[in-house]
């Protein structure tokens, strides 16, 4: 196990009605003229967005609305933002939705607080100093950006997307009811479930040892997640699965799951790449690269991938053979994912891609070839190349 630290500052108020509470936790955190942000309509239609007004005007706080937020959020809502605030003098930022909002928000309040064009800090130009204070009601679970210290957005000049992380952004506080999940559509909960997954095995695919408890959490997380995104399936207003995959998304991604482990995150640099080209959902995106990223980097450890199979997975353990217990795994996750009616290719995610266009997301992935990604397997331009294909 490696030394680490651990830092989760969030305020977690969960359960049913807990909406009603925001103006109250964003007067404990000294705000006084808020940016209700947002993303289409939904939140309005709901009742929801009325429902947290209701709660501010009732603790005398002040707010100015900007909705509009898409799925992979781009930069030019978050330069409109910065300036909005500016004009209004907001000091608190309230993200109301999902990943995608929140991230948009964490962006402003960098913005915000730094002098200079915020991209800087997504393009790795430089790194900041502060964040305008961030609070969120979440509609969604899927990021965990409620709880962690990452944002990532798309800009559209060149259609670029990219994640900055520090601690100065992680939300204040994080309202989360599970009935604000009861709507979404089954395709967008069946998304979320696997980002929740995908952010766990980041961490997980490690070739450390000596992290029993760590392995033991993150194994426990993914096979509640999994359990009860069947339930989800077949009954999309389960209280209590969707209690379970809302509480498993915020501990998939607040750093709890990575103690002591190097980390990866490959199949997230090379998804990104996808819908920052094709602007599909994150997750889905991840369901289609997974499968070819594990089985092109398996055999550097291939005992990790056996132990997953049989304690997420129930596979029995093939001893005198790890590498098929591990491939087994691999197959088993993919039939989860199919399970969800999540793609496990590039070509089931809805594009039959050229090979300059392979060409180009390796490209892009590797920063014009100035970068490798990966922890369990360092992979270059190349190995990127070869897992889009094998995705294909």
């Amino acid at each position: 196990m490696q030394n680490f630290q651990y830092y989760a500052p969030t305020k977690v108020v969960f359960g049913k009605d807990t909406e009603t509470e925001t103006g109250k936790l964003i007067k404990e955190q000294g705000g006084s003229r808020v940016l209700l942000h947002y993303g289409g309509s939904s939140a309005k239609k709901s009742g929801l967005l009325d429902r947290i007004c209701a709660s501010l005007e009732k603790e005398g706080i002040s707010y100015v609305c900007l909705g509009g937020v898409k799925p992979n959020p781009r930069l030019s809502l978050v330069r409109e933002g910065i300036e909005l605030c500016k004009k209004e003098k907001v000091d608190f930022l309230l993200a109301v939705g999902g990943g995608s909002v929140i991230d948009s928000a964490k962006a402003i309040g960098y913005g915000l607080a730094n002098e200079g064009d915020v991209w800087d800090f997504y393009a790795q130009k430089r790194t900041a100093s502060a964040c305008m204070p961030v609070g969120t009601v979440l509609t969604i679970a899927a990021a965990g950006s409620e709880m962690s210290n990452s944002s990532v957005i798309t800009k559209e000049e060149g259609w670029i997307k990219r994640g900055y992380s520090s601690n100065y952004c992680r939300c204040r506080f994080a309202v989360m009811n599970p009935e604000l999940t009861y709507t979404l559509p089954k395709y967008q909960t069946a998304s979320g479930c696997v980002d929740i997954i995908l952010h766990t095995m980041e961490r997980y695919f490690s070739k450390e040892s000596g992290t029993m408890l760590t392995d033991s959490l993150a194994e426990g997380l993914m096979r509640t997640v999994m359990n009860n995104a069947k339930v989800l399936m077949k009954d999309p207003q389960n209280y209590e699965a969707r209690a379970q995959i809302m509480w498993a998304g915020s501990l998939s991604h607040n750093g709890l799951t990575g103690c002591g482990m190097t980390e990866d995150w490959a199949s997230h640099q090379l998804e990104h790449e996808l819908s920052a080209m094709f602007d599909v959902a994150h997750g889905a995106g991840l369901a289609a690269i997974w499968g070819s990223w594990a089985r092109y980097v398996y055999m550097e450890k291939p005992e990790r991938f056996a132990q997953y199979g049989v304690n997420v997975l129930g596979i029995p353990m093939d001893c005198s053979n790890f590498a098929r217990t591990a491939l087994q795994s691999i197959e088993e996750t993919e039939r989860f994912f199919q399970a969800l009616e999540m793609p496990i290719s590039i070509h089931e995610l809805g594009y039959d891609l050229t090979e300059e266009q392979l060409q180009e997301l390796a490209f892009k992935c590797s920063n014009e070839d100035k970068r490798t990604i990966g922890g369990f397997r360092v992979l270059n331009r190349e190995d990127m190349l070869k897992i889009y294909r094998m995705a294909k």
